[in-house]
This record gives C-alpha cells, sequence and structure tokens, in this order.
C-alpha cells in the first residue's frame, strides 16, 4: 500500500512538474529539448521522438542489468494523463517574478517527485533507470551521475536545434543536488526495496573496522560481550 501510494504520488508530482515548466515559458528540461531537436531534423513528431528516445534508454539498461517493472509502464500512462490534466487546470502567469517562481517551483518538485516514484521498488521510467544503473555500476553519487546524464542530453538537443532557455539551464544544474538531497531525507522504509537503496548506502561513512566498506544499513553486526561474540541490530 505505501509503495503504491508512492508510485502514484511521485508519477502524478513529475507529470505535474512538466506542466509547470511549460505554463513557466522559460525553457523546455533537456530531455524535451532532445525531443523537439528531433522531431526538427526528422519526420517524427515530438512525442513520437520521445517514444524512440524511451526505447533506446531501455536498451541501454541492459548492460546495467536493469530490470523494468509495473513503475516503468505506469510512467508512460500517469505522467502523460498528469500533465494534459495539469496544462488545462493550472493557470498560466504572464509576470517574470511568477513564472520564476513557477519554475523553481516546478525543478524541486519534479526532483522530489522522482525520489519517490523510484522509491516505490516498483520500476523506474525508462531514463531515471538509466540513472541508478548508473550510479549503482560506477560508484559516482547521484548528483555527478543525474547532471552528466541532464548536460548531455541538453548539449546534443541544442545541436539539433531544441529550444534552450534559463529555465532549461536552472533544470539541468539544480535537479542532481535536489535529488541526492531528497534521497537523504526520504525514510529508508521506502529505499528499502528500491533502486535507491544501493545509491543510499554509498553514502554511508565507512567505519574504521570496516576500511572496505562491507557494512550496510540495518545490518546485525558482531560485538564481543564477555569474550564471546553476540549480534546486535
Amino acid at each position: 500500500m505505501l509503495r503504491g501510494t508512492a508510485l502514484l504520488a511521485g508519477l502524478t508530482g513529475y507529470g505535474t512538474s512538466m506542466a509547470m515548466m511549460v505554463h513557466a515559458g522559460l525553457g523546455l528540461d533537456p530531455w524535451d529539448v532532445l525531443h523537439q531537436g528531433l522531431a526538427l531534423r526528422t519526420p517524427l513528431s515530438i512525442g513520437a521522438a520521445s517514444a524512440v528516445v524511451g526505447v533506446a534508454v531501455l536498451l541501454a539498461w541492459i548492460p546495467l542489468r536493469n530490470r523494468p517493472g509495473i513503475g516503468t509502464v505506469a510512467n508512460v500512462v500517469v505522467i502523460a494523463v498528469t500533465v494534459d490534466a495539469a496544462l488545462w487546470l493550472l493557470p498560466a502567469p504572464s509576470a517574470l517574478p511568477a513564472r520564476a517562481a513557477l519554475l523553481v517551483g516546478a525543478v524541486v518538485l519534479n526532483a522530489l517527485s522522482t525520489v519517490l516514484y523510484i522509491g516505490a521498488g516498483l520500476g523506474p521510467g525508462p531514463r531515471d533507470g538509466l540513472m541508478t544503473g548508473l550510479v549503482t555500476r560506477t560508484g559516482r553519487s547521484v548528483r555527478l551521475v543525474r547532471t552528466a546524464i541532464e548536460l548531455t542530453v541538453l548539449t546534443a538537443g541544442w545541436l539539433l536545434g531544441g529550444t534552450v532557455g534559463v529555465g532549461t539551464l536552472v533544470y539541468a544544474l539544480g535537479i542532481g543536488p535536489l535529488v541526492g538531497l531528497f534521497v537523504r531525507l526520504t525514510p529508508p522504509r521506502l529505499l528499502a526495496v528500491s533502486g535507491w537503496a544501493s545509491v543510499r548506502d554509498r553514502r554511508r561513512p565507512r567505519r574504521a573496522d570496516d576500511p572496505a566498506g562491507l557494512t550496510t544499513m540495518g545490518a546485525c553486526q558482531p560485538v564481543m560481550k564477555n569474550k564471546l561474540p553476540t549480534q546486535t541490530c
């Protein structure tokens, strides 16, 4: 029940954040810059370009040993419905301060929503699965991997002719640190079975008696008591 709620809340929030960026009118997120660039250079629509990119990213999961789940499918359906609904319901401000505030709120909501729906452990979306897979396989931080992916996609989209604005740069530079922050703040029970579990464990400081970093969160450890080893959890 908790995992299903986290999945639904995360996907709904993610779709809402996308609509907020559209209404802010200050630039698309890097992936949509790429989709738009592909649409300009090929007969594909932006939606079709998004689907093609999604399939290509899923193929990249193979060497990373990621597995899709119900959340991977729900990612496509729930986000698509939410974006359309949010675009219809949310007002589009005209004043620059209001648009800037909407943009900042969109990036923060996007990061929190990403952590929630991946943390549900029911399968990440294609693009976020790529991120968690790379973090796990390379041992690099969420901030570094997410930022590197976003900047790479942004550059490719811009070279193809996609529209880049100040909001695009804010998203590309801010999403990685924000996702890393929310991973640290999210209750461990929401991350225990998800792609974030190994990501979060990598951030834990190593103990002086465990230089290899083999100690895991919540594991039982041997303790000497009256010269006899016992287990504490």
